[in-house]
């Protein structure tokens, strides 16, 4: 089979942009949606020795998959795409956390001048240590386990995106986690989000 070393270094990183510090420290809960999130790529392999590759962004209080984008390449604008997209989902990200590894991606320049425009704070884990993004690589593993089903890989491109697209979509809608109450992340966010309301009438 094909080895890989779990990181691509394609985009060369940025020292002056590769300083965030750590402003998790592995408390992966948030108090609240759209405060704290955690950043990762992925690799998809497809028959023939290629790869896609899966950037997401994980909401910390909900679970939430606020964001994600897939492309055949692990340029810098692969984890801003991800980015943008939950810009899309949730308005504004202004005075949130982004919590990644250092990947050079998330080491970039032109990821770091994205969270800055887009209000974010970066933040990153210790230097090869997977335990400082725990959450993001427990994702990970699951949608390969989940999607893949046992075999090495996807017979073609078009089919693992398919795949993904299903799964992520599940994922979000469908998916029950216990910390939530066995609610999907969205039902989870649905619930707070009504909550105010109802107590304001009841006042």
């Amino acid at each position: 089979g094909v080895r890989l070393r779990r990181r691509h270094r394609t985009t060369v990183s940025d020292p002056a942009a590769a300083k965030a510090p750590d402003l998790i420290g592995r408390d992966f809960t948030a108090t609240a949606p759209n405060t704290k999130y955690v950043g990762d790529i992925t690799y998809l392999p497809i028959e023939g020795g290629k790869f896609c590759y899966l950037a997401t962004v994980i909401d910390l209080a909900s679970r939430r998959l606020a964001g994600w984008a897939i492309a055949d390449h692990m340029r810098a604008d692969l984890v801003t795409d991800a980015l943008a997209a939950a810009i899309r989902t949730r308005g504004s990200l202004a005075g949130s956390i982004m919590h990644t590894d250092h990947g050079a991606q998330y080491t970039s320049r032109i990821f770091a001048e994205a969270c800055r425009s887009a209000g974010v704070r970066q933040s990153m884990s210790a230097v090869g240590s997977s335990a400082d993004n725990a959450l993001a690589e427990s994702f990970n593993a699951t949608f390969k386990r989940e999607t893949l089903q046992g075999r090495k890989s996807w017979p073609t491109e078009r089919e693992a995106r398919l795949d993904a697209f299903r799964w992520l979509h599940r994922y979000n809608t469908r998916r029950r986690h216990s910390r939530l109450g066995q609610r999907s992340p969205i039902a989870f966010e649905n619930a707070l989000h009504r909550t105010p309301t109802t107590l304001a009438q009841a006042a």
